[in-house]
């Protein structure tokens, strides 16, 4: 009778194979009611990703957040289910968010409003464990959530006015005449305007998603996956400054109409590559000293080992 009644319970438990099914169809469930609650949300984030040339580097956020939880699929398997109770005030919050930014037509805050509740969800079904593990492709979909306009106009503006600034007195340099009112550059030839699309807001915010990408991908320190991130937006705006540089020589020494033709087309492009290749520079510089430090401390401990 107590050989029976010890192992009673065991005979109880459920399987493995049902523990799992229950979890597919919990996560199943979740992410239709999920999607049910974003759904318009999401069709307009993704419109916006489609007709606004600034943020259309959002279609790749969350196809490389997918990407890494997918190459780390093993290692999160292994993490223990710990359902945290914690994870209910965070829903709870998100939710209030999504209210809060639906009633008051605001984009940002029913957008941010996902990631809060995808935190919480995961606190609330997995633990604070998983999603300290899966904390980075969370924290990278914040660049998929277009910046509100308030904000973004105050960006834009300090980098045109940074931008005629920086070109206002390099051309001069070059023996072409300058003068400056604003964001207006007039020359001999034609006068030059640094708009919002010129400002490089747009090259700035594509370079900061790669190079977080760049860096997670091919860097293992997390030290300079933060200096590569860190140095996409000087290197950004030092390119769009040479941008404009460049656009007023060509109006100088060649022909003003080809400065409002395909070069205006084509220098975006070829300012974004070059952007790309100082980062991929700096990245080169910082791994060739790192194998001279260790070549340095190398011939140190063979020099202490001949002494001692």
């Amino acid at each position: 009778m107590v050989y029976q009644a010890q192992t009673a319970p065991f005979a109880e438990r459920p399987p493995d194979s049902a523990l799992k099914r229950h979890s597919w169809w919990q996560a199943a469930f979740v992410v239709l009611l999920v999607g049910w609650l974003y759904s318009s949300i999401l069709f307009h984030l993704a419109k916006q990703w489609f007709n606004d040339p600034n943020f259309s580097h959002g279609f790749f956020v969350p196809a490389f957040s997918l990407f890494v939880l997918w190459q780390d699929r093993a290692r999160l398997a292994r993490e223990p289910r710990k359902p945290s109770s914690w994870g209910l005030p965070v829903v709870a919050f998100a939710l209030s968010v999504l209210v809060v930014g639906v009633l008051g037509a605001e984009l940002f805050l029913s957008r941010i409003s996902l990631l809060l509740l995808i935190a919480g969800l995961v606190i609330f079904f997995r633990g604070w464990n998983m999603f300290r593990a899966v904390l980075f492709p969370w924290a990278f979909l914040i660049l998929m959530i277009p910046v509100p306009a308030i904000v973004f106009s105050q960006i834009t503006l300090p980098l045109q006015m940074l931008a005629s600034k920086v070109a206002a007195f390099l051309l001069p340099i070059a023996g072409v005449p300058v003068l400056r009112e604003g964001n207006v550059i007039h020359l001999p030839a034609m006068t030059l305007e640094v708009a919002e699309a010129c400002s490089g807001v747009r090259s700035l915010l594509s370079l900061a998603t790669l190079a977080v990408i760049y860096g997670r991908a091919f860097e293992t320190r997390v030290w300079v996956r933060v200096v590569l991130a860190l140095a996409s937006i000087p290197i950004a705006v030092a390119a769009n400054c040479l941008r404009i540089i460049g656009t007023g020589l060509l109006v100088q020494y060649w022909d003003p109409r080809k400065a409002e033709g395909f070069f205006h087309s084509f220098s975006g492009w070829l300012v974004f590559v070059v952007s790309l290749a100082m980062l991929f520079l700096l990245h080169r510089i910082l791994q060739v000293r790192r194998r001279q430090n260790g070549g340095r401390r190398q011939s140190m401990n063979m020099f202490l080992d001949e002494i001692q």
